[in-house]
């Protein structure tokens, strides 16, 4: 099989010598929006004679370098777009294998920077102070601080460099109740103002699901798990910073049905965290695995009707991103072949999640074991009808984390260990099965279609399967002779009317009566669950031509940039991205025109992508 070793996106050499450890001291100025202090690393030597050192860096200001404490010459190069500029600093000849050299970089962030989105305090809920926070996934951990900036060298803990984190503003701390036996903490951060309704959305299920996590995979390695719920224009609905997993505020939905995000986070702290992709070509390895494991708790706790009730909302979302590719079909494959200098985030979306778990759970229905075998024995973390004994696939995974846990690997590394534990385990039967997996198919292959027909139980999502069958069977018919009642809705939840949305997406677009009918009926129009009006909007601007999308984008356009009364933006790029584009194939000049206006609350990640999306900025992301 072949495979991709070299990280395009970083001009570093921990190959030839390599950051062990880093300490920062830093001064964060909120009046003139930098950073500054020093990033003193302890380097250890991996090759004889290596010349000179090279960090990744993106517009940060370096003012001296010390080198085994003595001033130092050095080369900063011409700034690429996408790599930034690569710091080299040179070393004395005849340096050693498993030598140490200490290099202290004196500097500071500027406002170009990627990493830092500085807000003032009207962008927070209390209005009170500014705010910081960071984002250094997939490389911009670069513009933060001079680094080797590559998943392939970890440090110290060990974690990657884009674990490196930082936020400041006026925050509280709520701890969540202390599970008996784990020496591990857990608690929440948040504006004194968002404390409360924090604490009710995640305390009764994130120490519950680190428990089992543990029951199923290893002990969690990093002592602490908090979580620190930021300001709207976070671009993600989770980072897993390490110890603290960044979160957005469109999480607090007030029923806890979207709790999955942080589930999903804390199960990093084993797959990227733990166990971290090499380089982006490999980021597969890092979601894939996270977002299979993640239903495997929702199967455990639950039932595996919630874990393929998740498998179902993400296949909308994984159609659709195989969908945007099609003119760039390499970025639906799992694992990417980058080019020199291409930007990874070019090639961010649901694909690495939802093909990866897909063929995750394919291996462990086709290759290993079926899904009913999926059995744990912690009856204190597992309900008794789900207790037996020991299943065959987990320890597999234990296994795989336990052996490459603190390491950076490839999808040939993991292939690899795969094919070597079953030849232990299973023997040629096993061997033979994995033999038939078609692995070119699942880890190259284009297309909008996964190499496998996937079969889910969808007994979750059956009432909104029919209501939807309903809706699309009724374009014929004029409001008056309707037979719809706003509590078709009674007894969903808030991931079943997602459910329902997302499959009259899979229709034709509804004539603009019904559209416009739908959402007053349901109150879709004016929800303050994201996750639902995400999908509304989806249905109402289906057809851009249409009367009711041309009505219905000024609404969509004002909800992301936060000009509809709430004077809240939907900074989460899940939400902000596909809306605005669908915005835009209907009305460009106004999209183009209310984002200029809103441009600067939203974070630079989301800038830099969203600019493309709508035509602003050249190339397509």
């Amino acid at each position: 099989m072949a495979d991709i070793t070299v990280d395009t996106a970083s001009r570093a050499n921990p190959y030839e010598i390599a950051t062990e450890h880093v300490t920062f001291d830093w001064t964060v100025d909120f009046d003139a929006k930098v950073i500054r202090g020093s990033a003193l690393h302890d380097l250890k030597v991996k090759k004889d004679g290596v010349k000179e050192i090279v960090f990744d860096t993106a517009d940060l200001d370096i003012s001296s370098i010390l080198l085994d404490g003595k001033p130092t010459q050095y080369e900063l190069k011409q700034k690429d777009p996408v790599t930034g500029s690569a710091l080299h600093i040179p070393l004395p000849a005849g340096l050693k294998e498993g030598e140490s050299v200490k290099v202290k970089v004196d500097y500071k962030t500027t406002e170009e920077g990627t990493a830092l989105q500085w807000l003032g305090k009207e962008q927070t809920q209390g209005k009170k102070f500014p705010y910081l926070f960071s984002q250094c996934q997939p490389i911009y951990a670069r513009a933060l601080a001079p680094v080797q900036d590559t998943p392939s060298n970890k440090i110290p803990v060990p974690i990657p460099s884009y674990l490196i984190a930082i936020a400041a503003g006026n925050v509280c701390y709520r701890p969540f109740s202390k599970l008996k036996d784990k020496q591990w903490t857990s608690g929440i951060w948040a504006e004194p103002e968002l404390i409360e309704a924090s604490y009710w959305e995640f305390s009764e299920d994130t120490t519950r699901f680190l428990a089992a996590e543990e029951a199923i995979v290893t002990n969690y390695k990093f002592g602490v798990y908090d979580l620190l719920v930021l300001p709207p224009s976070f671009p993600y609905g989770g980072m897993e910073n390490a110890c603290i997993s960044f979160l957005t505020p469109t999480l607090l939905a007030g029923d806890r049905t979207l709790v999955d995000v942080v589930v999903h986070e804390l199960t990093h702290s084993w797959f990227g965290n733990g166990v971290t992709h090499a380089n982006p070509s490999h980021f597969w390895l890092n979601e894939g695995w996270t977002t299979y494991i993640e239903r495997v708790l929702q199967q455990v706790l639950h039932s595996p009707a919630e874990r393929d009730f998740s498998f179902v909302i993400g296949s909308k979302a994984l159609y659709d991103s195989l969908k945007q590719y099609e003119d760039r079909p390499k970025y639906q494959r799992l694992v990417i072949s980058f080019e020199e200098g291409e930007d990874p985030d070019d090639a961010y979306s649901s694909i690495p999640y939802e093909k990866g778990a897909n063929f995750i759970l394919h291996l462990g229905n086709e290759a290993v074991i079926t899904a009913e075998q999926w059995i744990l024995t912690n009856v204190d973390l597992v309900s008794r009808e789900n207790s037996g004994s020991l299943d065959i696939f987990l320890p597999y995974i234990k296994d795989y984390v336990e052996t490459f846990m603190g390491k950076s690997i490839t999808t040939s590394e993991w292939k690899n260990h795969l094919y070597g534990y079953w030849t232990k385990h299973g023997g040629p039967d096993k061997i033979k099965v994995l033999n038939s997996i078609d692995w070119d198919a699942w880890l190259y292959g284009e297309g909008i279609e996964l190499p496998v027909k996937m079969e889910y139980d969808i007994s979750l999502a059956a009432k909104a399967y029919d209501l939807a069958l309903r809706w699309d069977g009724a374009r014929t018919l004029d409001t008056l002779h309707l037979n719809f009642k706003e509590t078709d809705l009674v007894g969903f939840n808030s991931n079943q009317v997602v459910v329902f949305l997302e499959k009259l997406q899979s229709y034709p677009p509804l004539p603009s009566n019904l559209v416009l009918h739908l959402g007053k009926l349901y109150k879709l129009a004016n929800s303050s669950n994201a996750e639902i009006r995400l999908r509304y909007y989806g249905v109402t601007l289906a057809d851009s031509s249409s009367a009711a999308a041309k009505q219905l984008a000024v609404e969509a356009v004002k909800w992301v940039i936060g000009d509809d009364g709430t004077g809240v933006v939907k900074g989460r790029m899940k939400f902000c991205r596909p809306v605005l584009r669908a915005v835009s194939k209907v009305d460009g000049k106004l999209t183009r025109s209310n984002w200029e206006r809103a441009k600067a609350q939203f974070h630079p990640i989301a800038r830099k992508l969203i600019e493309k999306d709508i035509g602003i900025a050249p190339g397509k992301a």
